[in-house]
């Protein structure tokens, strides 16, 4: 048996995180299969595992910062396998507090760990139960970290933070519902308080206490008693609470052990998860006797519940933040706001969006805004009605694309899009979603982002393992992207299609133009902190002050070798003016070549060039 830490210290932290990823990995089409609560919507578990995801990414950073820092080469202490771990890089933040007292330690503090995780799945908060497990983390961070010099913490500790956890989960929940994932970590906590002994001791005691709880899930919310199955967060929390108990005694507790389905067969890791989304599509879709109760523990109505589901991260003060959950209380159910120090994570189903944004807006700055409607084929939204089963189209494209702007395009175009904000790549899970969301029997990825290709193959591979035929196109940038889709044609054989896609994206030549973010060395000589870089296929080409003087001489780099058609995607930042100069230069030098010109919105360069 491997060694095991027997107190819980910032890498107990990190192989907690570790095993919990695979545990919902595992466990994620079994838990999609029984959400049936507060929507039927089939994505409980996938939300949950891109919560984890994101916090393990986070943790992983300050391992790899103190790494850094220390000169040396960081390898993991949890499970070898990490599918997040390409998402490291929008995590500086948090792996910078790693160093922050000025001194190297042998690791990172457990302050550093516990904040990391808290921060990761706050910034990457799925759905309502990935929401509130978000909270559940940042609680336990709260009493992990009160002691920023403490190396670890006792049996003790950890049933304390498990006890802050399950309280201001619960206090985020603007109306507590019983029966769900609160009502599973409260029972948690209770047993954890109760325990005696280690580490290990305690994390039994919870798991053990929520695995009863998510037991008698039924027996408090009749559409699950309906549907027969317990809650689909709570399930998640159990094995959530499963990892930490394999964290600190090696062994992971049996998963037919854990109550799935009450009063029916239990289902396993063997289970037909498609069988079981049959069998519980027919039971919530069957005519209520009653009337049941909203996340919010108002009536439902007859009609369904609000048709969007609305989640942002708000930068706002605690003031503002206490308005805006009156407003959206107002305005819908489900209202879920976790966080503080000026950073906040909302959720909330309504009907009206729009409102929903404005009201953020009106409390600070809202941004990473997802708007998802419900649609038809959600029990949610067409009360006691059948569910139509939506046919899968033949064929889809999934792309990155860096900015709003560009998102925009490409959905225009008919693809499905993954939006990578600045220093925030999206991990392999989140590609996998955005495969499972365009519904389709062929798929084309597109990364546009060289460092992404490695978990672009990881999300294509898994997507295979689900029945879906994928290629990748290794497209590194979002210029390339453009040039694929538009000889993009569903209508000719997969191969033909990706084919030409493939020949149009490898025939365009890309370029960014950027502000450097500190001195360094390049290919074109020595950068100082805000010079004007100029990069053409990956390497800084031109050095300079001016970002339309850098950009011309990028541009007439790139056509000495020929072109006929320059795209140019605008960046918020970018000058004004820049595209007619650059429009101007391409008329007067380069004859029967075309420009092109997108806005691309908070991209993180300035300006992209393509040449085709």
């Amino acid at each position: 048996m491997p060694q095991v830490p027997q107190r819980l210290d910032a890498s107990a932290v990190r192989a907690w995180c570790g095993f919990a990823l695979r545990a919902l990995g595992r466990a994620r089409e079994e838990i999609d299969a029984i959400n049936v609560y507060p929507v039927a919507d089939g994505d409980t578990g996938t939300n949950l595992y891109l919560t984890v995801e994101s916090a393990t990414a986070a943790v992983e950073a300050v391992f790899a910062g103190h790494a850094a820092l220390a000169g040396g080469k960081e390898t993991p202490d949890g499970p070898e396998a990490f599918d997040g771990r390409e998402a490291l890089d929008g995590h500086e933040a948090v792996a910078g507090q790693a160093v922050s007292h000025g001194r190297v330690p042998e690791g990172p503090a457990l302050a550093d760990a516990v904040h990391a995780m808290a921060h990761g799945a706050l910034i990457g908060a799925r759905g309502n139960s990935g929401t509130i497990l978000a909270q559940l983390l940042r609680g336990m961070a709260q009493v992990l970290a009160a002691d920023s010099d403490a190396t670890h913490t006792d049996g003790q500790g950890l049933g304390l933070a498990l006890r802050r956890a399950a309280d201001s989960a619960r206090q985020a929940v603007v109306h507590p519902v019983e029966g769900t994932v609160l009502t599973v970590a409260s029972a948690a906590a209770d047993a954890a308080s109760g325990a005696e002994g280690d580490c290990g001791a305690v994390a039994r005691a919870a798991y053990e206490g929520a695995r009863a709880a998510l037991a008698a899930t039924p027996g408090q919310l009749a559409v699950l008693e309906r549907a027969g199955v317990v809650d689909a967060g709570g399930r998640g929390l159990v094995a959530v609470l499963g990892a930490l108990v394999e964290t600190f005694t090696g062994e992971a507790p049996a998963a037919a052990a854990v109550p799935v389905l009450a009063g029916h067969a239990r289902v396993g890791a063997d289970s037909d998860a498609t069988g079981l989304h049959a069998r519980v599509d027919a039971a919530v879709t069957e005519p209520p006797e009653e009337v049941g109760e909203c996340a919010d523990g108002a009536p439902a109505s007859e009609e369904g519940g609000p048709a969007f589901e609305v989640i942002y991260l708000l930068e706002a003060e605690d003031a503002a933040v206490a308005r805006l959950r009156d407003r959206l209380d107002a305005l819908g159910d489900s209202l879920v706001v976790v966080g503080g120090d000026g950073l906040w994570n909302v959720h909330v189903h309504v009907d009206d969006a729009g409102a929903a944004v404005e009201a953020g807006v009106e409390a600070g700055r809202p941004y990473r805004i997802r708007i998802t409607h419900f649609g038809l084929d959600d029990a949610h939204t067409t009360g006691a009605g059948s569910r139509p089963v939506r046919e899968r189209v033949e064929r889809a494209v999934v792309a990155v694309v860096p900015g709003e702007g560009l998102a925009g395009l490409y959905t225009e175009a008919g693809a499905t899009t993954v939006l990578a904000r600045p220093g925030e790549p999206p991990a392999s899970g989140e590609l996998v979603e955005a495969v499972r969301r365009a519904h389709a029997r062929e798929v084309v990825l597109l990364p546009n982002d060289a460092e992404l290709r490695h978990t672009a193959a990881a999300a294509a591979e898994q997507a295979r393992t689900e029945g879906v035929r994928v290629a990748l196109i290794p497209t590194r940038s979002a210029v390339q992207g453009i040039a694929a889709l538009a000889v993009h044609e569903p209508g000719r054989r997969f191969d033909e299609d990706v084919v030409a896609m493939t020949s149009a994206a490898g025939a365009t030549r890309y370029a960014e133009v950027e502000v450097a973010e500190r001195q360094s060395w390049t290919m074109a000589g020595i950068c100082q902190a805000g010079d004007i870089l100029g990069l053409i296929e990956g390497d800084v080409a031109v050095i300079g002050s001016d970002v339309t003087a850098t950009a011309e001489a990028v541009l007439n780099r790139m056509l000495a070798a020929g072109g006929e058609m320059v795209t140019l995607v605008l960046g918020d930042e970018a000058p004004d003016t820049i595209a007619a100069h650059l429009e101007s230069r391409v008329r007067e030098s380069y004859l029967a070549v075309d420009t092109v010109v997108y806005r691309g919105g908070r991209q993180g360069a300035l300006l992209l060039i393509g040449v085709e």
